[in-house]
């Protein structure tokens, strides 16, 4: 969402605005859409407090007040929540007529059910993801699993949060939701790692690449990069976008320790420690991109960059490099552990973060120390990590059996 998108609202009195039924218009990215009637701006929303209560954002309408609300995010997790925002600011305006600061709770009841079955498909539904400038575009590919409802309404949640703790609305419409999402949560840390035998096969399958003699520049400087990024991931546990926005003076020492300086979700600060393997991996990769191995205290420059070593690289590019990765691997196993290869072919950077958790865990780093290595906000998530007593479980309850119901 650019700012020139709060223009939208604001030109919403023309007559060209109401010569057409908001319902009626084509569905559009929301910098491209039509303008639209001045009921929807939600400068009068229903849920909106009187004028002379005091709000802490400088927002005339809704949709200012959801460019703030984005604004608090960067990388992946902004695409993410940008386009939740604006699936349901495109609902609400186009299908239900109200203005986002105007509907209840029973509103975004219709509109879970909506995201379950978005009608008519013609006008929401594209086919294969169309550029947003594109008319070919649309908000939605089809139905939404119930997980992704879920995940949908808890990112809808926290904006709805945002504006009623900034004094925006009076209320939050989805602060009564049930959340039901903890056991997908459970299954998605549960399934989405590796264990450690595939976690080796990778390792295995990387060094053997770094043995590697002909290689031509572009590709050692591809594995070169793997190299580190393998450290980065599994070492740190980061996010995605906390990689793509990483600098080299982000790693400093202090009172005989290395650290990783990273600025998490929703903006939070945390120092991490930094294993001394990782920090010998950073040398390495910077004498590999030609830099001095010690002297990056200053250097404000992108931590993981291009083959060139010119540039830093876009999440969206680590995603896909690790990618690459995981494929290669996958292919060269395939003939002796196929489930290891398939298992590899599923795996994403976020894989990787779920595995670095659950690998502390494994090695037994305490759980207060694992909750903050991993910067979550409550311990049950990170108890959801907590696999190395799933044998001794399996091991004691065993000793409770059922004699046979049938003569032997």
């Amino acid at each position: 969402m650019s700012s020139e998108l709060s223009l939208t609202a604001s030109q919403s009195s023309s007559p060209q605005a109401r010569s057409q039924s908001a319902t009626e218009l084509p569905v559009r990215c929301l910098e491209r859409l039509a303008p639209l009637p001045a009921e929807l701006s939600g400068a009068s929303g229903r849920n909106r407090p009187p004028a002379h209560l005091h709000c802490q954002i400088d927002a005339p309408h809704d949709l200012a007040a959801v460019q703030l609300w984005l604004a608090e995010y960067q990388g992946q997790t902004y695409r993410t929540y940008r386009k939740e925002a604006e699936r349901l600011l495109l609902w609400c305006w186009l299908q239900r007529g109200l203005p986002l600061s105007s509907l209840t709770r029973e509103d975004l009841v219709e509109y879970q059910a909506f995201l379950a079955d978005p009608q008519p498909a013609k006008r929401w539904c594209g086919h294969g993801r169309a550029p947003r400038h594109s008319d070919a575009w649309r908000p939605f590919q089809g139905p939404l699993s119930p997980a992704s409802q879920q995940h949908a309404l808890r990112i809808l949640k926290g904006l709805f949060q945002y504006l009623h703790d900034a004094g925006y609305l009076l209320g939050n419409p989805l602060a009564l939701m049930r959340h039901k999402g903890s056991r997908q949560e459970a299954k998605s840390v549960r399934e989405r790692y590796l264990e450690q035998e595939t976690w080796q096969v990778l390792v295995d399958y990387l060094v053997r690449l770094g043995q590697e003699q002909e290689a031509e520049p572009a590709r050692q400087a591809q594995i070169a990069r793997w190299h580190f990024l393998l450290h980065f991931l599994y070492l740190l546990a980061p996010r995605v976008h906390e990689v793509a926005q990483a600098k080299m003076q982000d790693f400093f020492y202090r009172r005989g320790y290395w650290w990783w300086a990273v600025e998490g979700k929703g903006g939070k600060y945390a120092e991490i420690p930094a294993q001394p393997k990782l920090i010998d991996a950073l040398k390495v990769y910077r004498q590999h991109l030609g830099l001095s191995a010690t002297e990056w205290m200053q250097d404000a420059s992108p931590l993981v960059r291009n083959l060139r070593g010119t540039e830093g690289i876009s999440a969206n590019m680590i995603y896909r490099t690790m990618k690459d990765l995981t494929a290669e691997a996958a292919a060269f196993i395939e003939d002796q552990a196929p489930e290891m290869a398939a298992t590899l072919r599923q795996a994403s950077t976020h894989w990787f973060r779920h595995t670095s958790i659950t690998h502390q865990a494994d090695a037994g780093v305490e759980l207060r120390y694992l909750a903050r290595n991993a910067r979550h906000s409550s311990l049950a998530t990170t108890r959801l990590y907590l696999h190395e007593e799933d044998g001794a479980w399996q091991e004691q309850t065993g000793r409770h059996g059922l004699k046979p119901l049938t003569p032997e």
